[in-house]
């Protein structure tokens, strides 16, 4: 087992690690609109605030062997569920043809005020 914090995101905040890599999978934990130099994107648009925690957690994935079109489960949070269509518009840009199983669940105000956290399970390229 491996436990990864890529420098292509900014450091956790807290007492673990953005993926762990177990028996051919990576587990990402939530991420939050975080640039990789640590700004909190608070003010940010919804949709800005989307593409950050998506950008987090390709960077994740690939520096675990992983990669979108490998993702197997995507869970997202959002602070209301009058944000589920603008997600879902940058999140089908963002995966593509990819289409992991997928929950998005309305949890009202997230960590720091902001609007959207997304965790993951992906499968690696290699085994690892």
């Amino acid at each position: 087992m491996n436990f990864l914090d890529p420098d292509t995101v900014a450091r956790p905040g807290g007492h673990y690690s953005h993926a762990a890599v177990a028996n051919g999978f990576v587990f990402v934990s939530g991420q939050l609109p975080i640039t990789p130099e640590g700004v909190k994107l608070v003010d940010a648009p919804f949709e800005q605030q989307a593409e950050q925690v998506l950008a987090n957690l390709r960077a994740i994935l690939e520096a675990s062997g992983s990669s979108v079109d490998r993702l197997v489960q995507v869970r997202v949070y959002v602070d209301t569920i009058d944000n589920w269509p603008a997600f879902n518009a940058v999140y089908a840009k963002w995966a593509g043809a990819a289409r992991p199983a997928r929950a998005v669940v309305p949890v009202g105000p997230l960590h720091f005020g902001l609007k959207v956290e997304v965790e993951a399970v992906g499968v690696l390229t290699s085994r690892a």
